[in-house]
């Protein structure tokens, strides 16, 4: 980096953690001045100007030095870390265009996925088992297709879309609501570390944030305006992935939900988006429909997949896939202790278990857990 871009980057990082300095009044103070570091140099009066008050002038002049360290540290730790300003060439030029967009991005895989067709597939984080099967299904289809999946590395509907994004080999984007020297949930951190190695895991907050409740919306807001659009999944009627598909909206993007059961609580959200003008969706064709105008010549042509109806339960078994089913035995376990006892990686354990739910062999209950099912 030039001596440059190594000013405008502490600039930046200085101003992330001044207190009081949030995303919307970042954004018009670099509107109005041009730069971080022409914010960080301005007289009192300038800033006065521009409407900080007494206080956050104080904690801007006060600043130490040392106050980004964590975050250079964590810069410095290996090469695959990123921290994108919004004038960078690689800064995703959708988020970029949003109003009040963060002042920069932390980054911690391949910065390039930001610059793909990008689909965003949300919902509950009590996933019924068909809720998370048709998650990681549409995940696994459209990243086969050439879009990248982006998700908040939550429970349920969020993890289940990653792990089918990765077991297409396709690139997948989680937006989290921490620091980005953390993982949240703590069950992820397996998930978290592949999608830093084959996608990428990126924040607006400075290293050693943790969660806090306000962060998720700011996280939500940051998927929708990187996506396309927004899928969601299964939703009960509070449920925060309706904020992101709130956000969908505002920001001009295509908002899909799939219907459920009128007695599924989890359905709730999904069919009052659709009352709203959301588009129903039953396959990846409607999706792929709706947003062809803006995919011409990304799409990759669809992968020769089975028919999982057609094959049925009968279908042969791969002796991976049958080492699986023995691991199971009359057990209910969670994908974490899948994963260490099977020593397979979180994309190859979840394209196992995903032809094992197609095929009508292992289930996978409210709680999360997995089971074969018998007699099949």
């Amino acid at each position: 980096m030039t001596g440059g871009a190594v000013a405008a980057r502490d600039a930046a990082l200085t101003l992330l953690r001044t207190p009081g300095l949030g995303p919307v009044t970042l954004a018009k103070l670099h509107a109005r001045l041009g730069s971080a570091e022409a914010i960080v140099n301005a007289r009192p009066g300038v800033l006065r100007d521009a409407g900080l008050s007494e206080a956050r002038i104080n904690a801007l002049q006060q600043a130490d030095a040392g106050l980004i360290a964590p975050d250079l540290a964590w810069l410095a730790a290996g090469p695959d870390r990123h921290i994108l300003l919004c004038d960078d060439a690689r800064y995703p030029e959708r988020l970029r265009q949003t109003p009040g967009a963060p002042l920069l991005l932390f980054v911690h895989g391949d910065p390039d996925w930001l610059a793909m067709p990008q689909l965003a597939i949300v919902g509950s984080r009590s996933a019924t088992p068909q809720g998370a099967l048709n998650a990681r299904s549409f995940a696994e289809a459209l990243a086969a297709r050439g879009i990248t999946i982006v998700s908040g590395l939550a429970l349920g509907i969020d993890g289940a879309a990653h792990e089918g994004a990765l077991a297409a080999k396709g690139g997948t984007v989680a937006v989290c609501a921490t620091g980005l020297d953390r993982v949240y949930p703590a069950r992820h951190q397996a998930l978290a570390r592949q999608i830093a190695a084959e996608g990428a895991l990126v924040s607006e907050f400075p290293i050693g944030t943790v969660p806090q409740q306000g962060f998720f919306p700011r996280r939500n807001r940051v998927i929708s305006a990187l996506s396309l659009g927004v899928l969601v999944v299964e939703a009960a009627r509070e449920s925060g992935s309706l904020i992101t598909a709130r956000f969908a909206m505002e920001q001009g993007r295509e908002v899909f939900a799939i219907p459920g059961s009128i007695h599924n609580p989890q359905a709730r959200g999904c069919h009052a988006l659709i009352r709203q003008g959301a588009k129903l969706v039953e396959s990846v064709d409607d999706i792929l429909e709706e947003l062809a105008p803006q995919l011409v010549g990304h799409l990759r042509d669809a992968p020769a997949v089975p028919d999982a109806e057609a094959n049925g339960g009968g279908e042969a078994l791969t002796p991976e896939a049958d080492a699986l089913l023995a691991e199971l035995g009359d057990e209910a376990l969670e994908f974490d202790t899948l994963l260490a006892r099977s020593g397979a990686s979180v994309a190859t354990l979840s394209a196992q278990l995903l032809t094992l739910e197609l095929s009508g062999r292992v289930v996978q209950g409210a709680d999360g857990r997995y089971r074969a099912l018998r007699g099949t």
